[in-house]
């Protein structure tokens, strides 16, 4: 197997790959609040709902190997937050802190820059999950808020951390379309 980590648009056949890896985090994990795992079909509709909207959804592979996935939706429906997402970053088990995640978020980022977005929110469930509040930090995310308490699984009381980044101009000019 390469060392390289190639990032690039995820397509049908990686959803299997991306269920996989999203349902470990389901059911052991705190960074989704979700209880039980999409099936592969509503993983697939969640993919096409992002690409459909020309939003970036992206794996990173090595040696053909799918490691992890990332990807930028809405943060909000109503109009005036239509210049704003929230991204999603998950790595297989066992290959955290191997720059897999960084790389995949850093495509994500240009791409959502690049198509005129302008803030892009991370919201990370659990307070304790430093892996992902130190990535979002290397990439420029800064703290913005802790919601305290706002999920509840695997018996306890879960936080959300809220992230924030500018993207392109951010707020220094009128968003370009």
């Amino acid at each position: 197997m390469t060392n390289e980590v190639l990032v690039r648009p995820a397509v049908t056949a990686d959803m299997a790959a991306v269920q996989a890896i999203y349902a470990h985090h389901v059911r052991h994990g705190l960074a989704s609040f979700e209880d039980d795992p999409p099936s592969l079909d509503e993983v697939i509709r969640r993919w096409r709902d992002v690409v459909d909207r020309d939003l970036p959804y992206v794996v990173a592979e090595q040696g053909g190997e799918i490691l992890g996935y990332a990807y930028a939706g809405p943060y909000r429906t109503r109009p005036a937050y239509r210049y704003t997402l929230e991204n999603s970053v998950y790595v297989r088990e066992g290959l955290q802190q191997r720059g897999v995640g960084r790389a995949a978020m850093r495509v994500v980022l240009s791409e959502c820059a690049a198509r005129g977005y302008r803030q892009m929110i991370a919201v990370i469930g659990d307070s304790a999950n430093e892996g992902s509040i130190r990535l979002h930090e290397r990439l420029g995310f800064a703290r913005v808020g802790l919601l305290t308490a706002v999920g509840f699984k695997f018996g306890r009381w879960v936080d959300s951390v809220l992230m924030q980044r500018s993207l392109g101009e951010g707020e220094k000019s009128p968003p370009l379309r």
